[in-house]
């Protein structure tokens, strides 16, 4: 199937698309840049659909393996490791954020704390909670896959240490 045909048939499947992207996301908004992703990742990977195969199931299949690994990535960067006897997760919620003097006290402390560590070793950080892949990080720093792991290892070490009053208490 040639590019022209191709985008004439995806687009023409935009209403049930755009649907099941509502679906998913539950939010219009959410639901046009979880379709948008979709047909960008469709013509990218144009090359990886085969002929006389279904493309509206390959579509979907698309959009919900992107919606699936956005979910991951959000929920990633919504989780803290506290360091204490036992390793323990905390999932963030924002209405515990919103409620909490204290907590929005802390958190610009943190953020500040961040900011200030150098950007070569922060980036890597950043980009790790925010739920890329070490891969990921290193194509798009052009470091090592090594480098990344040990800038992130030393960045955590960093904030462990300046940020001795957050660790979890007993």
């Amino acid at each position: 199937m040639n590019k022209h045909t191709f985008g004439k048939e995806i687009i023409a499947m935009e209403p049930s698309l755009r649907s099941f992207a509502y679906s998913l996301t539950t939010n219009a908004e959410d639901a046009n840049d979880l379709l948008q992703d979709t047909y960008l990742k469709a013509l990218v990977y144009q090359d990886k659909f085969e002929n006389d195969t279904n493309l509206k199931a390959w579509l979907y299949t698309i959009m919900r393996n992107t919606f699936i690994n956005n979910y991951r990535r959000k929920v990633k960067s919504n989780t803290f490791i506290c360091h204490s006897e036992e390793v323990s997760y905390i999932h963030n919620t924002l209405s515990n954020r919103s409620d909490n003097a204290d907590m929005k006290i802390s958190i610009k402390e943190i953020t500040r704390t961040i900011s200030a560590i150098e950007e070569t070793q922060r980036l890597p950080f950043e980009m790790f909670i925010d739920g890329y892949k070490y891969k990921e990080i290193s194509d798009h720093m052009d470091i090592s896959i090594g480098t990344v792991k040990s800038r992130i290892f030393f960045t955590r070490k960093k904030l462990m240490s300046s940020l001795k009053d957050y660790r979890g208490r007993d």
